[in-house]
């Protein structure tokens, strides 16, 4: 009999990664794995007919990390028109045991799955810090989740904390605010720290005349992600008003790393997610996003204590789910057939 495979599924606004892993050594392997357009396909059912094929054994168990608020086994995700149902899933494919985790809370999971390779260190912080720990995650949207610490292993939890009010913090915020209010009407700190933050800050800078675009730089916007443009034009310093934007970006990005540390008492660390801190790496680790992130008055002196790394590991929220998966069928005592 071979051995049992465990499916998992890392659903993004943009893109859904499929994978099957074995679970060999103590540790999950890789045996198949696929990304897919999210927009493009109707429905998570579609990818997982276009994935498995005609495989002649289900998986046992499935487990997928969804961008949003999972509630009895269905959630609909944030950034997508369609939604996920676990029993569905199982009873289409077959497989025994399906689960949804939010997005975030499968990330923190995949944390126990990566190496120190897979790190980037931005703060130090306390050497060997034990305590709670939590994620902070800018892509299409702002992920967060805690790591409960208690005593023994970290619990994780999920929540919706990208979705609170954006707190601006001087005069400038304070008017980037009032322009995303006459846009959004309530402001969360998505709109900010995310990949659409980094494009509304940049058109705030653009229509209250305190940055003036250059020709070249719209004319590659027009056939290419802005986000990306205005990034790579920052890098280069080809365009001062990109330059501005990423500055922004980074500062609203550190403090509001540092509010969901605070709110989590993340002592044991705080972990950057998503592709954008990945791709934005040395920026993140500049001296303005660690003053954001330690920018806590009375608390500064705890918030320069907590280690920050950068999750460079694009698989970390896949391994979570998959992690779960197999947890799911050892806790259950599932056996194959």
């Amino acid at each position: 009999m071979s051995a049992p495979l465990f499916l998992a599924g890392d659903i993004g606004g943009t893109k859904t990664h499929l994978a099957t892993f074995l679970r060999a050594d103590e540790r999950l392997k890789i045996v198949k794995s696929q990304k897919f357009s999210s927009t493009t396909y109707p429905s998570l059912k579609a990818m997982l007919r276009e994935f498995l094929g005609t495989n002649d054994e289900p998986p046992l168990a499935a487990c997928f990390g969804v961008p949003g608020v999972v509630t009895q086994g269905r959630a609909k995700p944030t950034n997508l028109t369609w939604g996920v149902d676990s029993e569905e899933v199982a009873l289409e494919f077959h497989i025994p045991h399906v689960s949804l985790l939010n997005d975030l809370a499968a990330n923190a999971l995949g944390i126990a799955e990566l190496g120190p390779k897979d790190f980037d260190i931005v703060q130090e912080g306390t050497p060997g810090a034990i305590g709670n720990r939590c994620v902070v995650s800018p892509g299409t949207g702002l992920g967060q989740a805690g790591l409960f610490w208690d005593g023994k292993r970290h619990q994780v939890w999920a929540c919706e904390g990208g979705h609170t009010d954006f707190a601006p913090r001087n005069a400038l915020e304070m008017a980037l605010l009032d322009y995303l209010i006459k846009i959004y009407g309530h402001v969360s700190g998505e709109r900010v720290v995310s990949g659409i933050g980094i494009e509304n800050i940049y058109n705030f800078l653009r229509d209250t005349g305190r940055g003036k675009e250059i020709p070249a730089v719209v004319k590659e916007m027009e056939s290419r992600d802005p986000n990306v443009i205005i990034s790579q034009h920052a890098d280069a310093a080809t365009c001062p008003l990109c330059v501005q934007t990423l500055e922004i970006f980074i500062s609203c990005f550190g403090a509001e790393a540092g509010n969901m540390a605070l709110k989590s008492m993340a002592l044991g660390g705080v972990y950057l997610g998503g592709g954008v801190s990945a791709k934005l790496a040395h920026h993140i680790k500049s001296a303005a996003f660690i003053h954001a992130f330690n920018d806590k008055g009375r608390l500064a002196s705890v918030m320069e204590k907590i280690p920050v790394q950068i999750i460079m590991n694009d698989q970390a929220a896949l391994l979570g789910a998959a992690n779960r998966a197999y947890q799911s069928v050892h806790e259950a005592k599932i056996t194959s057939p």
